[in-house]
């Protein structure tokens, strides 16, 4: 059976290199959409945009905000000296030295212009990379991992619900004949106070209408199906939150309908309890994947 998946995770990794700790968190909530938020240091960002596909690959739906941290541990290689751009920073300042008889440390003065170092590495490096890769895999592992797990709960939770509809909608039967009953002595009373006595044919044919018109045995055999149908896709499990939001829909109609037909005081009782269980059903469908 395949997984149910909630919207809502967390999943952290830790890659250890010989000078640094990358540290990959991932986080998701619930949306309507795919919205990815990635915040990086700008040594990586080259890297920012096949990170966002390997999230939009794993995660499909929600809200997702992927934090990189990366932390100096120890000792790495040395920023490289702009050679170049200190000679004429130097050769400059000894111009300007000499024109206005000003003394000072120009070596020092130098050193704090821009670009005068340059860090050691103008690129990721490409076993560093991949073993990014592989932490950032692990992450979106371990949110996948949440994911099931709380979609486990969520599925236990509408497999009850599904169920006290079908029992409340059972309960309905138990009421039927005795609302057919409570009609025909209405209608009855009805006629009783009218002087002219009706024709029993016409009587019986408009009977027979009426009872037609407050008749739910269209709604309850349209209302099982989508309950089977619910039920079926919560077992297929995968990405099913939209497809069990359109059935909730359904479902609703047809427990509406139900409602303005019922004419009777313990099925319109039912019927608010199972719009009750309907409504914790929506709530629970829009943390679904």
């Amino acid at each position: 059976m395949a997984h149910l998946y909630s919207m809502t995770g967390f999943g952290k990794a830790i890659l250890q290199l010989p000078a640094k700790k990358i540290t990959i968190e991932v986080k998701s909530l619930n949306s309507k959409q795919l919205d990815i938020n990635v915040r990086m240091p700008s040594f990586y960002k080259e890297k920012e945009s096949p990170i966002r596909q390997k999230l939009a690959e794993e995660l499909n739906r929600g809200k997702i905000d992927l934090n990189f941290y990366s932390e100096v541990t120890g000792a790495e290689k040395a920023p490289r000296v702009n050679r170049a751009l200190v000679v004429e920073y130097i050769s400059q300042l000894k111009g300007i030295m000499d024109e206005t008889g000003v003394e000072g440390d120009i070596m020092s003065a130098v050193m704090r212009l821009p670009d005068v170092m340059q860090a050691a590495e103008d690129e990721v490096d490409e076993a560093e990379w991949k073993a990014i890769q592989e932490v950032v895999h692990q992450a979106v592992e371990q949110l996948n991992g949440f994911r099931a797990d709380e979609g486990a709960t969520l599925k236990v939770d509408l497999d009850n619900r599904i169920a006290i509809i079908r029992e409340k909608m059972t309960g309905i039967d138990v009421h039927e004949e005795d609302r057919v009953k409570r009609i025909k002595e209405k209608l009855s009373r009805g006629l009783a106070e009218i002087a002219e006595k009706p024709d029993e044919n016409r009587y019986e044919q408009e009977l027979i209408y009426y009872l037609e018109k407050l008749d739910v045995t269209e709604e309850k055999v349209r209302l099982k199906s989508h309950l089977d149908y619910f039920e079926q896709l919560l077992n297929e499990g995968g990405p099913i939150g939209k497809k069990l939001g359109f059935i909730s829909q359904e479902i609703g109609r047809e427990i509406n309908t139900m409602g303005s037909k019922a004419n009777h005081a313990a099925m319109q009782k039912l019927v608010v309890e199972m719009k009750d269980e309907l409504e914790k059903i929506k709530e629970q469908v829009l943390n679904i994947l």
